[in-house]
């Protein structure tokens, strides 16, 4: 593409460049030389820094540079150079680190990429290909830990989670709210996370890479920036668990309405009838299990731990639902009397008036365990045979 063409697609998409930039004074240069190729809306946000930056930034008076007082982190500074675009009336972002690794004839990459995407509400991360390309070890482990938890937190399969080279939509994200405590590095986990939970479609487009240790200067510190992502991770796999999953899950209950959502997103659902019939297992078992309270951030848990359909095990763990807990407590303390060889009887009005579960608490453990086991068995084995008849049957209608 050439880079009048690259201009004007710039232009067009109201897309400028936001370099954050902190004591990169060997190579700050060349990037925004690299940059001026494509366009003159460029943002630079210094950093603190205390090296020849400032002086750097003033030989280039047709690109605007905030400075701010002191050092605060990376993800302070793309914040500001953000909202200060937004402000501007741009739509888009493209970013790209001040070290020298990332390279700006690159940027036609990302242009085109939105170009030829018909959903334009998306963000583009650059891949390093980190598993073959000569990076710093520590940088390496990084991406590592950082797209593992990635995917345990969202269910994004990213290669590259960690790339500062990216294409925002800035304008789409304003109404986004950021924690004040992600300063640095873990900001740019923050965006991917919270602009995939808003509807934003994430995916990488290749880009090429540099690491010369004589040149460049990493503020990535191995032990505090990965504990950083790790704390800040664990908290959105929580949030996912109790939040956006069943959030997600009834929003499109109550979209499709429930025949149609029983049709597309469960029994036409792409996953194998193994798959489909375990997840069932999964979801009445601990439905039916002694786990009051637990129940949604378990099987959630365990679904994305064993890769099962994590809708499918959330809509039958349901099967305890508040108004059912009654029968259920019954059914179970009714197998507990079986299994144990007591002879007591309870009844409806018994679990519903001054219940004692303590002092019934063995009969009702047994009880439940029982019961949850039979059941997952019993419903997946008919989960399995239906979900194998109706395959059979589109094969049939396809073939």
């Amino acid at each position: 593409m050439k880079p009048s063409t690259t201009t004007s697609q710039l232009k067009q998409y109201k897309c400028c460049v936001v370099v954050p930039t902190y004591n990169n004074h060997k190579t700050l240069r060349r990037v925004l030389d690299g940059v001026l190729k494509y366009t003159d809306d460029i943002i630079v946000v210094n950093d603190g820094s205390t090296d020849d930056t400032a002086k750097i930034l003033d030989s280039y008076p047709q690109i605007e540079h905030l400075k701010k007082p002191f050092n605060t982190g990376k993800g302070t500074a793309l914040k500001m150079g953000f909202k200060h675009a937004v402000k501007k009336g741009f739509d888009y972002a493209i970013t790209l680190d001040s070290d020298g690794q990332h390279f700006p004839k690159d940027i036609p990459i990302f242009i085109e990429a939105l170009s030829q995407s018909k959903n334009k509400n998306i963000l583009i991360i650059g891949d390093r290909n980190m598993n073959v390309a000569d990076v710093f070890a520590q940088s390496a482990k990084g991406n590592r830990v950082s797209t593992f938890w990635m995917y345990a937190a969202t269910g994004l399969r990213l290669n590259d989670s960690q790339s500062g080279f990216r294409l925002y939509p800035i304008k789409s994200m304003d109404f986004i709210k950021f924690m004040n405590s992600t300063k640095k590095f873990e900001f740019e986990i923050e965006a991917i996370v919270k602009s995939f939970w808003a509807g934003i479609e994430v995916f990488h487009v290749p880009i090429n890479i540099l690491y010369d240790p004589e040149e460049r200067v990493s503020h990535f510190r191995p032990f505090m920036d990965i504990a950083r992502m790790v704390v800040l991770y664990t908290w959105f796999l929580l949030v996912r668990l109790f939040y956006i999953t069943p959030r997600n899950f009834f929003r499109r209950l109550k979209k499709k309405g429930f025949k149609r959502f029983l049709v597309e997103d469960v029994i036409r659902h792409q996953d194998s009838p193994k798959k489909k019939a375990l997840s069932i297992a999964l979801g009445v078992f601990l439905g039916l299990s002694p786990l009051w309270g637990f129940h949604t951030v378990i099987v959630i848990f365990l679904a994305i731990l064993f890769r099962l359909n994590k809708v499918i095990a959330f809509a039958f763990s349901n099967i305890s639902l508040p108004p059912f807990i009654p029968f259920v407590l019954l059914l179970s303390l009714q197998v507990g009397n079986l299994v144990l060889g007591q002879k007591t009887n309870y009844s409806k009005g018994d679990i519903m008036e001054n219940f004692d579960i303590i002092q019934n608490l063995q009969t009702y453990l047994v009880g439940s365990i029982t019961l949850s086991t039979m059941s997952a068995v019993i419903f997946g084995l008919f989960g399995f045979l239906i979900f194998s008849v109706l395959d059979r049957k589109k094969m049939y209608a396809h073939g």
